[in-house]
């Protein structure tokens, strides 16, 4: 969100705004669809949906999109600027967790494709809550009887933004049963290789040495934090600094041993 500018949004999308000649339009969807909270009809929408999209990014920007499913009212909006939805057992990777855990950022996508045909973005900043703290603080959350929807921990968001995605190219689409098998680790009930991708050559593998990990961009609010961080980088800089200038130095030392040591040789 760009902190400098009155209007929602970030400052490239100000800035394409005004190169392009769209900034009215986008004032008047600023002014009459973007709020920074959920409204009522907002709330009975998310009680009604039963996917969702999540969106995330690392500390460097890279991003990742996930999808999120479970029964209607999953999702649970606990206040008008507060919502959280449970993460249930997975694959194990926890790409869009370990995203929050850098940067808190989410970007949340309903879409309603049988009844009202029409979507919610939702943007905030999340948390990550193991499920025994999250049932303390929220004591009327329902305890799910579905062994695969038991959840491991719940992501909390406070909302910073919720607007519409317009009905005009969302396809409208009939529910039809299937059984749904929560949580197994049956291959071919999740899916199988369906891309064909397991015997595919990758760059990452076992005997792969592990790379050197950039240090995550500390969160603002974290002060203290941020500043321990800076020192060590600063630190890690300059021990760096002080070892490519003693290689450099070693290096001169030997080129003159080996220059006089050839002179020498001449001499002699």
């Amino acid at each position: 969100m760009d902190r400098t500018n009155t209007w929602p949004g970030s400052a490239g999308e100000h800035l394409l705004q005004e190169r392009y000649g769209t900034a009215e339009r986008a004032h008047r969807f600023y002014s009459q669809q973007v709020l920074d909270h959920l409204n009522e009809r907002m709330r009975e929408f998310v009680a009604e949906q039963e996917m969702m999209f999540v969106a995330t990014s690392d500390a460097n920007g890279e991003c990742d999109n996930t999808f999120r499913a479970g029964p209607a009212g999953f999702v649970r909006v606990l206040d008008d600027d507060l919502l959280t939805w449970p993460e249930y057992r997975g694959n194990g990777v926890l790409a869009s967790l370990g995203n929050i855990s850098e940067n808190p950022h989410v970007g949340l996508l309903f879409v309603d494709f049988v009844r009202h045909v029409i979507g919610l973005h939702v943007n905030g900043r999340a948390t990550v809550v193991d499920d025994a703290e999250m049932r303390a603080q929220c004591p009327d959350l329902e305890v799910d009887d579905v062994p695969g929807r038991r959840p491991e921990r719940w992501v909390l968001v406070e909302i910073e933004e919720a607007y519409i995605h317009c009905a005009k190219h969302i396809p409208r689409m009939t529910k039809v049963p299937r059984e749904r098998v929560w949580g197994t680790d049956d291959t071919r009930r999740k899916g199988g290789d369906f891309f064909a991708a397991s015997q595919e050559a990758r760059p990452w593998t076992v005997e792969t040495p592990a790379r050197r990990l950039p240090l995550p961009r500390p969160q603002p609010a974290n002060v203290g934090a941020a500043a321990r961080m800076a020192e060590a980088a600063e630190a890690v800089r300059m021990a760096e600094a002080d070892w490519t200038a003693e290689v450099a130095r070693v290096a001169r030392t030997a080129e003159a041993a080996r220059i006089a040591e050839g002179a020498r040789t001449e001499v002699q």
